[in-house]
């Protein structure tokens, strides 16, 4: 079974006995997650479109960790100017294993 659904802002396409690197949930690791704005379910041939979310559907998960991804380098530079800038970025996700869909 394959669900869309709505967290931070951004959609997921999330899968039951997988996980997910969501934007920082501030949660701690081993405790519960719910997300109630799915989006749209696909069961094989069926599928169910949300008007804007699906009536009853849930998805639970847990929390497996908070950590940093890889980090992002930003660098300027302007031809024959000697201006030169780097800046390094690391953004914090949370993972979150997805344990059951009710659709």
């Amino acid at each position: 079974m394959l669900v869309i659904i709505e967290c931070c802002g951004k959609q997921y396409q999330v899968q039951e006995g997988r996980y997910v690197d969501f934007e920082l949930l501030h949660k701690e690791e081993g405790e519960k997650v719910e997300f109630d704005k799915v989006l749209m379910v696909v069961d094989g041939e069926k599928s169910v479109v949300g008007q804007p979310y699906v009536k009853g559907a849930k998805v639970s998960g847990t929390v497996l960790k908070n950590d940093k991804a890889k980090k992002v380098l930003v660098y300027k530079q302007r031809a024959k100017k000697g201006y030169r800038r780097k800046q390094g970025h690391r953004q914090q996700f949370t993972r979150v294993m997805i344990d059951s869909v009710k659709a």
